[in-house]
């Protein structure tokens, strides 16, 4: 007897349908076909298991299993319950007149109970735009794919109350989750807040900017004084996420398996931080079967990278691409894969291996030529893009103690907010959502500077000694500051700022 089931494999953020094809006939072997790995293959013992655990039986005759389309590589132990349902209907165990109706995922355990899979809400995407009757998966899973209108989804936790769902014998209720409450609800639930952090006003300032342009940004100062507990409070002030970006968000960690059993949608920009040992694959994404690195993880957010100089020059080298292009392509022998990656970048560093370098109250105790040397660690085409460089000085004792509460990370979103919209504005039609995203082009058609800024950026490119790489920036980021304060104009002393935040090109800043 011959009975198709469905099930479904993941490439990149995107799913497709598979057909598992078993037949039965006369005969005593086993032959799975269609390009299944190795995990794929090992599911025969595991249905075989826990069939006979549960108290069926895994049929005595000739039984080929065939997965469509036979030229795609199939992956991992998700296809458990897709095969082990064929099989029980081509053996007359269950009834099979709506078995092709639904897709069916999962992993069986010996004892006949699942476990979660990934990507489980790309693969409920693409079961609604392919008319399927629901989803079948583990109950772990249940939430995020319930988030997909026009789809019955059925979580369940053990192979039994599938059995007994397709003979008539047990009922399954679908999981509903209301997708625009759940968005709603979560939107502004972070545990930090701006309002927390005492003194450090003109880090908060460039902050904000880099906020309202999509900047991305580094802090340099010593050790103390304060530049992760900023970077993680970056998130509160961002513009939230609305309804199409949390989508795509989800997707990418439904995709990485990082989603939890009570997670539907991820309604809160992500924070990314990884250690400075990460390899450059699990950086940017890749491997054999192909995940979503960091960098995908933190989209539509914000990725840190604290202490800069201390990550592999490698690893920093393969972020220059996806910086420019917001995406990150993955190639192989059979396929490519695209992962999205517009992310705003933070870093933060030590000025010199010691640490003190400029400290207002401690020496430096670096060689000649050190602290250059473990600046440039950081490569030129890396600076070149990040816009803003602002240098961290550790705040004083009266600041700490003073008892007046510094503003709250909401009324600095508001604003943002305002900007973000002034340059949504100016962009509608266009791909680019923000300043920081112009190219060389549009900075010469948007941001128009008077005789009198023209003469300032002169002046400060010979006197500071700027490279030419900083003059974009330096327009982008005044760009911005003009759109928190509303003015259709850049002004002068919005190039005055701007400039200030260029530590980092200046030649003498490293002695």
């Amino acid at each position: 007897m011959l009975v198709k089931t469905f099930g479904s494999a993941v490439y990149g953020v995107h799913a497709m349908i598979i057909t598992v094809e078993v037949n039965l006939v006369t005969g005593v072997d086993f032959y799975m076909v269609g390009l299944p790995d190795s995990a794929v293959k090992e599911s025969q013992l595991r249905i075989e298991a826990a069939l006979k655990n549960v108290g069926m039986s895994m049929p005595r005759m000739r039984t080929v299993v065939n997965m469509a389309p036979a030229d795609v590589r199939k992956e991992g132990s998700a296809y458990d319950l897709t095969i082990a349902l064929g099989i029980l209907a081509a053996s007359g165990q269950v009834k099979s007149d709506e078995i092709g109706e639904y897709i069916i995922m999962g992993e069986l355990s010996l004892d006949g109970s699942l476990k979660p899979v990934k990507g489980a809400l790309p693969i409920a995407v693409e079961a609604r735009n392919a008319g399927f009757k629901g989803f079948i998966l583990p109950r772990q899973n249940a939430r995020e794919a319930a988030i997909v209108n026009d789809l019955v989804v059925y979580g369940v936790e053990h192979i039994n109350e599938l059995v007994g769902f397709f003979n008539g014998d047990h009922t399954l209720e679908p999981v509903k989750v209301d997708t625009r409450e759940e968005f709603y609800s979560g939107m502004d639930l972070y545990d930090s807040d701006f309002s927390d952090v005492k003194g450090q006003e003109n880090i908060k300032r460039a902050l904000e900017i880099a906020a309202a342009g999509g900047h991305n940004l580094i802090l340099i100062g010593p050790p103390g004084a304060g530049k992760t507990m900023l970077a993680k409070r970056l998130p509160t002030i961002l513009p939230p996420l609305n309804l199409h970006e949390a989508l795509e968000t989800t997707k990418i960690h439904s995709v990485a398996g990082k989603l939890s059993a009570t997670d539907a949608l991820l309604s809160v920009r992500p924070f990314r931080a990884p250690h400075h040992t990460i390899s450059d694959v699990a950086l940017v994404g890749g491997g054999s079967n192909p995940q979503p690195g960091e960098i995908s993880l933190s989209h539509n957010g914000v990725l840190f990278l604290d202490e800069l100089p201390e990550f592999k020059r490698t690893v920093l080298e393969v972020m220059r691409q996806p910086l420019e292009e917001r995406k990150v392509t993955i190639s192989r022998a059979r396929f490519c894969v695209d992962y999205p990656a517009s992310f705003m970048l933070i870093a933060s560093m030590n000025p010199c291996p010691c640490g003190f370098y400029n400290h207002p109250a401690r020496e430096c105790i670096c060689g000649p030529g050190v602290v250059q040397k473990y600046v440039s660690k950081v490569s030129g085409p890396l600076l070149d893009r990040i816009d803003i460089h602002v240098e961290v000085t550790p705040v004083s004792f009266h600041e700490l103690s003073a008892e007046v509460r510094a503003e709250k990370s909401q009324a600095i979103r508001e604003r943002v907010i305002r900007a973000r919209q002034i340059q949504q504005e100016r962009f509608s039609g266009e791909e680019v959502h923000c300043n920081a995203q112009m190219s060389a082009n549009r900075v010469r058609d948007i941001c128009h500077v008077s005789e009198s800024g023209i003469l300032l950026l002169k002046t400060a490119m010979e006197k500071l000694g700027l490279s030419a790489r900083a003059y974009d920036r330096i327009l982008k980021v005044s760009r911005t500051i003009a759109d928190l304060e509303a003015s259709g104009d850049i002004r002068v002393e919005h190039l005055a700022e701007a400039i200030h935040y260029r530590s980092l090109d200046r030649e003498s800043w490293t002695g």
